[in-house]
């Protein structure tokens, strides 16, 4: 299926439910170091509920290692961000992919579009005055737009 990299994520309850997600979509989860919490916090594992052990979850120090373990071209790499100038629909998903996105707070910093390239950027459609979407609505927005893409490849 898909890989989701989470880069320093702060919430715990956005990345229960991107577990909750992962695990019912067959998504790969990366972390990416340094948490802004512990792995066992009660509002992570509340949102993601008993589907911890049915994701498939791996931790990384940096986004570079998380992208070198996943071995993915990185042209199939995607930056989900305000910054993108193309939309999710004007990406051709592919199974495989990788959907990498940045802090709650700040997004992904200069050493990390370095990684990555500003023209990986790609953006959900919202309205103009619109800062963001919280990251785990854009995670479920971007794996299903992907999926259908695919023809729900192994869904029911």
């Amino acid at each position: 299926m898909f890989n989701i990299v989470l880069v320093s994520p702060e919430m715990p309850a956005n990345v229960g439910n991107i577990i909750r997600l992962s695990a019912n979509t067959g998504c790969n989860l990366h972390l990416v170091r340094p948490f802004l919490f512990h792995l066992d916090d009660k509002h992570l594992k509340r949102a993601g509920l008993d589907y911890h052990e049915y994701a498939n979850i791996k931790i990384h120090n940096t986004l570079e290692e998380a992208l070198n373990t996943i071995g993915t071209d990185r042209n199939r790499c995607f930056a989900i961000s305000t910054k993108g100038k193309k939309h999710l629909s004007d990406i051709n998903f592919q199974k495989g992919d990788v959907f990498i996105f940045g802090r709650e707070s700040a997004g992904l910093k200069d050493y990390e579009w370095s990684i990555i390239g500003i023209d990986q950027a790609v953006r959900i459609p919202m309205k103009a005055n619109s800062r963001s979407l919280n990251i785990s609505n854009a995670v479920a927005i971007t794996v299903y737009e992907a999926w259908r893409q695919i023809g729900y490849t192994d869904s029911l």
